[in-house]
């Protein structure tokens, strides 16, 4: 048996529009899907460490094999995930991870408005999940600055899918990662980060790579919308 587990976006929830659509294709191959809730309740103190350890906590958890899927930052966390000691994982699936999370988002910020936000201690972001402005502290941009990309390099079969047209994780992020690492395939998308436009081939890619039986029926998927 193999436990399947998904890791939501940054500023998103399990309730997001994705979550939901992956869960109902697993529910209709009688398989279950365990959706994480990276928020745990207190974004403003969010990290990628704490995202990483409640991973980390769960996987141990599991007496079968396990299979992480990550969107966005979660797939950022689910790269992380497979380095941790503890922790055994099958595959991973990553949509549109968030690698160069720092180097691609600070600039977008600006300088000033990143010194603000360490002067401050906080700066509001808007969070998909709640619909509102959440301040979220500085600890986010310090403890995402302890780690280097290029300590990731556990060989475990990952499949990335991202777009061209991502214009918050550029495909080139993908690209540079899977360079060098044969045991990542990246599939290349004509879509922006949500892969919104290209969810009718986003599951059957999934599904393939997973090796899980033929989908049962058409009408059973779900249109994928909303926040990551």
């Amino acid at each position: 048996m193999t436990a399947y587990c998904y890791l939501h976006g940054f500023a998103s929830s399990p309730a997001s529009r994705k979550a939901q659509y992956l869960l109902s294709q697993f529910q209709a191959l009688g398989q279950d899907l365990a959706i994480l809730d990276l928020n745990q309740g207190d974004f403003a103190q969010l990290t990628l460490s704490r995202q990483i350890k409640q991973g980390v906590a769960w996987i141990v958890a599991q007496s079968d094999s396990v299979v992480v899927i990550g969107s966005s930052f979660g797939g950022l966390t689910a790269a992380w995930l497979a380095e941790q000691p503890r922790v055994r994982i099958q595959k991973l699936v990553l949509l549109a991870p968030a690698f160069q999370f720092l180097a691609q988002w600070l600039p977008r910020l600006g300088e000033s408005q990143l010194t603000r936000w360490q002067t401050d201690g906080t700066l509001p972001i808007f969070h998909y999940g709640q619909n509102q402005m959440v301040p979220l502290h500085y600890g986010f941009i310090a403890d995402a600055q302890t780690y280097n990309e290029d300590q990731l390099r556990a060989e475990i079969p990952t499949l990335i899918l991202h777009g061209r047209q991502d214009e918050v994780i550029n495909v080139q992020a993908s690209r540079d990662y899977a360079a060098g690492r044969s045991w990542v395939e990246l599939v290349e998308l004509e879509d922006v980060h949500s892969l919104l436009a290209t969810q009718d081939q986003i599951w059957p890619v999934i599904q393939a790579w997973l090796g899980l039986e033929d989908f049962p029926s058409e009408s059973a998927m779900v249109p994928l919308q909303g926040s990551q």
